[in-house]
């Protein structure tokens, strides 16, 4: 899963997170939440690791970093709300440790970044492809939950930095350094040191490499360590500050024909990356600029019509069944799309790889979306797009913008 935010035309800060089960396991026993603040623009994140796996420690987890992020957005000071999650949460009788372990993440949109940590490993600044040592304080907050624990020291880890572009900042469960534990190659697991070295490599290999594509390649290889059954619940989230990236979707006829050519003159003067969304939205593009149209017919899908491309875009598709299931993708997230690849699944990419998303919308009504012998989930183009949109605004936190011609 991806998601962004933009503090200035200059600067965007991208959010990007992945993870997987504990082998054998149906549901995460890790939480990681992400929102933007509507009142101040600020981003807050959350990683929270529940104790053991599966459906009990997910709930642990999903409460922890709701807390966590629900405080932060209403302004209580963080250390004052690490305090507060810190005397809620329940304590293992067995072990005295606390039930759920969690690192906050609150950045300004100037870029100030605060961090509080319980727990977890520590994170990981990245500046110049290289790791830059954070300056750490030190607390303890007392233990006063009697109903499940006696009372115990929690030492929490707070620091705070002004971010740079380029500057990347990653932090994950110990389902990452943890892993491999055991075995002949990492008997004590791949540890935060072996996690940064290759951390810096990959960058090193891609520095342009996104934070969702980073955060998926930390998990895989974690994930490799532990011979692709995963001992624990494995996540990883990663914040990317750089240049924002832009991208244009085309879909529908205008309404009136005489507007087909400034249409057209838009999608060719858009500096970003393109999408084309449906047939006849494509073929008025290709006959204004007198670019051919070629059908791709790799990967093909029995559900999804294929893709087909032109000078000047990155992809061309039908539309409304499509947009529909890009849709669904976007709602599930980015660790529920299949494997195999489809117009919709790279649409998907390409949404959640861009931050700036500007949708033009034609409004001229297609008689076949008003066949009653469609199926129910054909919805209007209109309301797909808005759909679609308020998923990219809420759930991703992508900039969006619709225009209807």
């Amino acid at each position: 899963m991806s998601t962004a935010y933009s503090g200035d035309d200059e600067t965007f800060i991208e959010v990007g997170h992945y993870q997987v089960c504990k082998y054998n396991q149906h549901a995460y026993g890790d939480n990681f939440l992400s929102r933007k603040n509507p009142a101040d623009g600020r981003v807050i994140t959350t990683l929270s690791d529940g104790l053991g796996s599966g459906i009990k420690a997910g709930v642990l987890a999903t409460l922890t970093a709701t807390m966590a992020t629900s405080f932060i957005e209403a302004d209580i000071p963080i250390k004052r709300a690490a305090e507060v999650i810190m005397n809620t949460l329940p304590v293992c009788k067995k072990r005295g440790i606390s039930y759920a372990t969690f690192t906050l993440v609150d950045i300004e949109p100037s870029a100030a970044v605060r961090i509080m940590e319980y727990d977890n490993p520590p994170y990981v600044i990245i500046r110049q492809q290289t790791v830059v040592e954070p300056i750490k304080d030190f607390s303890t907050i007392q233990r006063k939950n009697k109903a499940t624990g006696p009372k115990r020291e929690a030492i929490l880890q707070y620091s705070k930095y002004m971010a740079k572009p380029g500057d990347r900042l990653i932090f994950f469960s110990d389902g990452v350094t943890q892993a491999g534990m055991g075995t002949p190659k990492l008997p004590f697991g791949w540890g935060s040191a072996n996690v940064q070295t290759f951390i810096e490599n990959t960058i090193y290999e891609n520095p342009q490499i996104s934070a969702r594509d980073l955060a998926r390649k930390i998990v895989q290889k974690a994930e490799y360590h532990d011979g692709y059954k995963a001992k624990d619940d494995i996540t990883c989230c990663v914040i990317y500050f750089r240049k924002p990236r832009d991208l244009l979707v085309l879909t529908g006829p205008p309404l009136h024909r005489e507007n087909d050519t400034d249409f057209a003159r838009s999608f060719s003067m858009f500096g970003g990356r393109k999408i084309v969304c449906g047939g006849t939205t494509a073929n008025i593009i290709s006959r204004e600029l007198n670019r051919p149209i070629t059908v791709d017919l790799k990967n093909l899908d029995p559900k999804i019509p294929p893709v087909s491309y032109m000078e000047g875009s990155d992809m061309i598709t039908e539309g409304i069944i499509t947009l529909g299931a890009v849709s669904n993708l976007l709602e599930n997230g980015e660790c529920a799309v299949p494997k195999h690849i489809n117009a919709a699944t790279k649409m998907f990419d390409i949404l959640l790889d861009c931050d700036r998303i500007n949708f033009m919308v034609g409004t001229k009504i297609n008689e076949a979306h008003q066949d009653p012998n469609m199926p129910v989930e054909l919805e209007i183009r209109r309301n797909i797009v808005k759909k679609i949109a308020g998923l990219l605004e809420k759930k991703y936190l992508k900039e969006v913008y619709i225009t209807y011609y």
